[in-house]
């Protein structure tokens, strides 16, 4: 979905900076200035506004910290605006992630600011771009399922303790497949934040990144140190002033030298990202399973194979994963609400909770239901009988929420 977001000083109006999808021109500045001008209008007039809709687009305003104004333009997707909202939750939490809160509520210098924050620009053009995982859609942290978790949990701990620090995580492919007790404990935008830093950043052998937890300490600088250990697994510890980057370079191999089997296991779990013994239905393409406690999910778009053949066509694999992105994102705001900011406002409206739903088209079938904790969004082939789809996704929950590698 192309998107631009606008930052812009809450006091003049000024711009900080402006991000927008790879496919769009950049905004003129009239237009920028209108788009400011007409929530300031109303701001002086004790009226708030939120968000606006024209034929074929959405405009969402938000105010952070009375010094940053906010705004994403976007093609209206007919979904919740709390999806859009959450867009620029997350740009905002970026800044606070790399520059420090106090930064972002004291600016001295506006042009001194605009510089600082090219440092956020990568990070930003990420957020805009159609996602690869469902972390920052969801708004909780993706997972995969390893046999090996119990094993690669031990050599993290170890590791961990090490680096003198309580925090440490193990990523493959970029998603999280073991993590400390204090990894956990960060709040799902920090946990979020954390994964699309590291993602978007070149790979390296090691790096030493100065940053901010935007929800625990916003003006503490903290140190993320990240390893790379093969091909597809990362490992990050969050530490203090020590030890040094170098130090704890010397005792990578020492600590991981062992789990090299056990981490080459956990690879090849990717991109299917459950446990190859796991068998689902043939029908299911692709699902996404989120845990609204733990701000955890696990999703999969390689479920299946794409091809054509008794069951109907397949869609391809960015097919699905828009047409699983699409879906929950209608859904939630709308029937079911999520870890997100005002996911509730929908659903309230309602006499009763719903509890499932589905939808067909001519080229595949959509069901969701939540159970619990756990919410299970999963698209299907055209095939499939629709009365057979309630059946099978309750099944499918049973076995993902069973399943002693998955810890969704």
């Amino acid at each position: 979905m192309a998107t631009y977001i606008l930052c812009l000083t809450t006091g003049g109006g000024v711009p900080l900076f402006t991000r927008m999808s790879a496919s769009l021109k950049p905004l003129p500045f009239p237009v920028i200035g209108s788009l400011n001008g007409v929530h300031m209008f109303g701001i002086n007039q004790d009226v708030e506004l939120l968000a606006s809709t024209t034929d074929d687009a959405k405009v969402i305003w938000k105010v952070f910290h009375e010094s940053v104004t906010m705004i994403a333009v976007s093609q209206d997707d007919m979904a919740d605006d709390c999806h859009l909202t959450n867009l620029l939750n997350y740009a905002f939490q970026i800044v606070v992630l790399l520059c420090g809160l106090d930064e972002v509520t004291n600016i001295k210098n506006i042009e001194r600011f605009k510089k600082e924050l090219k440092v956020c620009n990568q990070l930003i053009d990420k957020l805009v771009e159609p996602p690869v995982s469902f972390s920052t859609l969801t708004n909780t942290v993706e997972t995969i399922a390893s046999p090996e978790s119990t094993i690669l949990q031990n050599f993290l701990d170890a590791f961990t303790e090490a680096a003198e620090s309580s925090f440490g995580c193990l990523y493959v492919d970029d998603r999280i497949v073991v993590a400390t007790r204090k990894w956990w404990s960060l709040s799902s935008n920090e946990l979020v934040l954390l994964t699309l830093l590291i993602s978007s950043l070149q790979r390296c052998s090691s790096r030493d990144i100065p940053i901010f937890l935007p929800d625990s300490h916003p003006t503490i600088p903290h140190r993320l140190m990240t390893f790379r250990l093969t091909k597809k697994t990362e490992v990050c510890v969050i530490c203090g002033q020590t030890p040094s980057l170098t130090d704890l370079e010397h005792e990578v191999g020492r600590f991981w030298r062992p789990a090299y089997d056990s981490l080459l296991s956990a690879t090849s779990v990717v991109p299917r990202n459950i446990p190859p013994s796991m068998v689902l239905d043939p029908n299911i393409q692709c699902f996404l399973l989120v845990n609204t406690e733990t701000s955890r999910c696990l999703g999969s778009v390689y479920s299946s194979p794409e091809s054509s053949g008794p069951l109907g066509d397949f869609l391809t694999v960015p097919q699905r994963r828009e047409v699983l992105s699409s879906f929950y994102k209608k859904m939630v705001g709308t029937f079911f609400n999520s870890v997100i900011e005002g996911s509730d406002t929908g659903p309230l409206e309602f006499t009763h909770q719903p509890m499932e739903t589905y939808i067909t088209t001519d080229s595949h079938k959509c069901y969701a239901l939540q159970s619990g904790p756990y919410q299970l969004y999963v698209v299907y082939t055209d095939s499939i009988p629709t009365y057979a789809m309630r059946s099978v996704s309750h099944k499918t929950l049973s076995l993902l929420t069973k399943d002693k590698n998955i810890q969704v």
